[in-house]
This record gives C-alpha cells, structure tokens and sequence, in this order.
C-alpha cells in the first residue's frame, strides 16, 4: 500500500488561514516533522500523518467547529495542482468528471468516490470518510471543495446543488445552507452531491484539448509514482531480508534507507509498524526456513537468527508464530 500523502498545497492553504486569525506557525505545526524542516522545504505532497497532525492542531486552537468548511471553501483550482490545471482544459463538466473519477487519489489518501448518471441527475457518492480525520471534518472539507471548484468551472458563483450528508444537523448548520445552499441535507445513509445531468455539456471557456492531454500524462505520471512508492515498511522487510544473519540495528537501517532515526520511526508509526516487529518478522521467516529445510542443532540457528542461546529462541519463535521450533520441524 502507497505512503499516503496530500497535496502540500492544501497544508499552506490551512496555515495561511490560521495565521490570519493569528495563531502562531510554531503552535500549528507543534508535533509535525514540518516543525523541523520548514515550510519552505515541504515538497509537493505531505505524509498523511503531518497533515492529520496539523487539523488536530488547528482544531484544538481554534475550537472551529466549521473548520473543515472553511478549509473547503478556500480550495480553489489552483489549490488542487496539476488536477486543477487539467480540470482547467476539459470542453465541458462531462470531461473534469471523467478527469475526477480517474486522478481524485492525487486529492486525498482516504477518499473513494462512485460516480453515476441516474435519470436526470449525476450522482457522486462519497463512499469513505475523506482523509479520515474526523467524519465532520473529512465531509466539510470536500464539499466545501467542490461546490468552490464547480461554480469556478463553471464561472456561476451562485450554482447550487444537491448536498446530502451521512450525520446529524450541526450547531453551525447555518453556514452549511450560507456556503453550501439550500439544498443541503443531513441524516442521509451515505454522502451524496447531485447535480442536473444538463451541467454535463455546458461548454468551458478555458477548453484546450492539447494542453488537457499534457496535464492529464502528468496527472498519470504522479497517480504512477504514488502508487509504486514501497512504504518504509516494505522497504526494510526488503533489506532485512537480504542481510540475513546480520540484523543491524535500527538507526543502521535508517541510515541505508537514507532517512534519520527519528524521520524512520515517524514512518513507520504512520504505517501502523515497529521496526521491532518489522525484524522479529524477518528473523521469523529465516528461523522457519533453517527448521524445515535443514538438520541445524536449535542452538546453531538460534544464534543464526541473534539469540545467545537456544531456550530464549524458543521462546521468542513460539509469541512469533504461535508453535515452538520442534512443532515445526516434526512437522
């Protein structure tokens, strides 16, 4: 699974605005790697658990209950990179849904989307929490998204369109029916934007076939490399795998995957792994081989696989695999 990143574009966006309330860049980023390296060294995507960081921060010093809304609504094209580029170029609202529907991973790493024409409306479903930071949030964030992005598509400030949203009415409903219009809905089963199948035509003013076909090559380009990225994780099953009876250290590891120990604990904490588990896992696979496909003494392949003597070998492989070394070798 790819390392799950966001737009850099949408962090800037949300420190712009917290600044402009005058909260400190120093408070907001608190507990982010972002505090170290700089904004200006951010790159143009930022891991997912930077950015969920970030929100939980913003959120805490703000007690914006809207937030995610706010947010939302100040994503523009531009904001959306090379996506928003190419949405830019499509002839008609037909062609940035098919551009959507085919590049919307570039936008967010939790979101998935379903997209059909049913009747007379398109109906977009949101079928997982968006970036899932918080369901309120996640939600507010995409809507106030598209409803800012389509009505620039389409250069009609005033579009409204159907909005239905998998939870209760909100404190802050108000501002829902402000931004969003009248037609926004809560207590639904599932999200749901809908829209009048017609919008499908309406003719772009900024079209350029040539320039969408570039756009969309590199929207692919990027989609490609997201998608082949190892996580850390892999990565280091990859080289412990191939220094077998080595097993370095952890900072060794850091340092042959070219990150600092701290960068590589970060990592592999967003993954949901520990380097711990990680080797065990490593040293698991190798000790199993020596007991089915070779006649090794238990104390030989203890030490083989880092143990100084065989009985803590056989202790540490039974948590591991759930049977002890004679199980697996009779077997």
């Amino acid at each position: 699974m790819p390392h799950p990143t966001t737009p850099a574009q949408y962090i800037l966006i949300l420190l712009d605005m917290m600044e402009e309330r005058g909260y400190a860049r120093e408070q907001l980023l608190a507990n982010t790697s972002l505090l170290q390296t700089g904004i200006d060294n951010i790159g143009a995507r930022v891991g997912d658990a930077d950015f969920r960081q970030l929100v939980g921060n913003a959120m805490d010093l703000s007690s914006d209950s809207a937030l995610g809304l706010k947010l939302g609504l100040r994503l523009h094209l531009s904001a959306h990179a090379v996506l928003g580029q190419a949405f830019m170029t499509c002839r008609d609202l037909g062609e940035v849904l098919d551009l959507l529907m085919a590049y919307y991973h570039l936008l967010s790493p939790g979101l998935h989307l379903e997209y059909d024409v049913v009747d007379e409306h398109c109906v977009l479903t949101i079928m997982t929490t968006p970036g899932d930071i918080y369901i309120q949030f996640g939600y507010e964030l995409l809507y106030g998204a598209f409803i800012n992005t389509l009505r620039g598509i389409l250069n009609d400030p005033d579009l409204v369109i159907r909005m239905e949203l998998p939870y209760p009415e909100p404190l802050h409903s108000a501002l829902y029916y402000e931004v969003l219009g009248k037609d926004t809905h809560f207590d639904h089963p599932q999200g749901r934007i809908l829209f009048d199948r017609t919008l499908l035509r309406i003719p772009l003013p900024s079209s350029n076939p040539a320039l969408r076909k570039l756009y969309e090559a590199e929207c692919a380009r990027l989609l490609a490399d997201i998608a082949g990225e190892a996580s850390v994780a892999e990565r280091t099953l990859k080289l412990l795998r191939k220094l077998e009876g080595q097993y370095p250290q952890m900072p060794q590891i850091a340092n042959m995957l070219n990150l600092s120990p701290r960068t590589y604990r970060r990592r592999l904490d967003e993954e949901g792994q520990s380097f711990q588990r990680l080797l065990d896992q490593v040293r698991s696979e190798h000790a199993t081989r020596y007991l089915q496909n070779t006649r090794l003494p238990l104390s030989s392949i203890a030490y083989m696989v880092g143990f100084s003597d065989a009985s803590n070998f056989r202790r540490a492989y039974l948590k591991w695999t759930g049977k002890s070394p004679s199980q697996v070798r009779s077997g």
